[in-house]
């Protein structure tokens, strides 16, 4: 009885080390800062996300006596009267939000609006329109109440608006590494932009998998120079934890200092050892000091181990050094025959042009031999060379010998 409660206390506890460990592993999985699913979104003077994805398109109206204007969020500014609208510009996907100082904490940009009597303005861009965001209530005390109100409308010309705009801001999110990159080339940043991980790497994705024949992957990491001493030494995690083997290596790997105009490389080497229907997860943590851990995940699929394709490369290795070896024997043999049959020609005082004929045809045949593979489009252009060819005039063939005869000719 007492070793049957032993084995009960000894399997309960396993069962809840196992829980713990599944919890702490899907805790490490989504530790990664993914960016928002929209262009709403900010960061404020301390680096932290602020995501307005859900106010996008809400109405706000202003109506006074001097103007009558309506903002949706991240979408449009525009200007009403009894004779329609005048566009004061759209949301600028490109310069998203921008953080703001004083008593303004975000500042959006509405460009490309209403062309009439604004065709040479802001570099040829229209009406345009900036909204000043505080987060909280109107300093003059406008509105105090809902999910927020215009304050203030100011126009700087007839083509350029001002608007203050006060909202319940979100709550900021993690800090970011602002400036950090990764890519797959040294301009390029389709895993990791702004330090935040992009879609298509924050998880699993099969579509986005490497191919078993891939046996390594290169990524460039870029950061802005006076923070690039922050970046620490990457740590690399396996799941499952056993069939891969992961290497990493390069600058990135040691932790060099990742610069614009310098990227570091992180080259991750990997073998397959076990075949998998399903491909691997490969999660990269790089640490930051002082920000949240960039975080991203790369999957490789292995449809057969490392060591068959390593059998198959081995055999075509072999076989390109016996061709080597074959090539060699060959040039040696025919240069020793043209000599040898050279001299004796002279001492026969034979002339010595068959032998260059000789000569001629051993190193034709040498240098098709070392060619290698014909490319398709030098069999298409064979191809089409001898389905070209003209028969000559029947007097002609009559007074050929018969060995100048060409191949095909009747």
């Amino acid at each position: 009885m007492q070793r049957f409660r032993c084995r009960f206390r000894l399997n309960s506890l396993r069962f809840w080390l196992g829980m713990i460990l599944a919890i702490i592993s899907q805790a490490l999985k989504g530790a990664s800062v993914v960016a928002p699913s929209s262009n709403c979104y900010v960061l404020d003077n301390s680096s932290r996300i602020v995501d307005f994805t859900s106010w996008i398109g809400q109405p706000f109206e202003y109506d006074s006596v001097d103007s009558d204007l309506a903002v949706r969020f991240c979408k449009d500014v525009e200007s009403r009267s009894q004779m329609g609208y005048v566009d004061f510009g759209r949301f600028d996907k490109f310069n998203l939000f921008v953080a703001g100082s004083g008593q303004v904490d975000f500042v959006q940009g509405f460009y490309n609006g209403d062309l009439n009597k604004c065709e040479q303005s802001y570099d040829k861009l229209g009406r345009t329109a900036q909204v000043n965001i505080i987060c909280g209530t109107c300093p003059n005390g406008r509105c105090k109440v809902g999910v927020g109100c215009i304050c203030n409308v100011t126009y700087e010309s007839t083509c350029r608006v001002l608007v203050e705009l006060a909202i319940p801001c979100e709550k900021p999110g993690p800090r970011v590494f602002k400036g950090f990159t990764v890519g797959f080339h040294p301009r390029t940043w389709e895993i990791v932009y702004d330090g935040m991980t992009q879609v298509g790497f924050e998880k699993s994705h099969q579509e986005f998998s490497f191919g078993t024949d891939q046996t390594n992957v290169a990524l460039y990491m870029t950061a802005i120079a006076s923070l690039s001493t922050l970046v620490r030494k990457p740590i690399v995690k396996t799941f499952p934890d056993n069939g891969l083997e992961v290497k990493i290596s390069g600058s990135g790997a040691s932790a060099k200092p990742p610069t614009t105009l310098s990227p570091s490389v992180l080259v991750v080497d990997w073998r397959c050892e076990k075949a998998r229907d399903t491909p691997y997860e490969v999660n990269i943590t790089i640490p930051v000091e002082g920000y949240e851990p960039i975080q991203f995940m790369l999957t490789k699929m292995c449809e057969f181990t490392q060591s068959q394709d390593g059998d198959a490369t081995r055999g075509w290795t072999i076989f390109g050094v016996i061709s080597c070896i074959f090539i060699i024997l060959s040039t040696l043999f025919c240069c020793g025959g043209f000599i040898y049959k050279t001299r004796v020609e002279r001492q026969r005082g034979i002339d010595a042009l068959p032998g260059m004929t000789i000569l001629a045809a051993c190193l034709e045949t040498v240098s098709r031999a070392g060619q290698g593979y014909t490319r398709a489009e030098d069999i298409n252009s064979a191809f089409a060379s001898e389905a070209s060819w003209e028969r000559p005039p029947v007097s002609a063939q009559g007074t050929r010998k018969q060995s100048e005869r060409k191949y095909g000719a009747i």
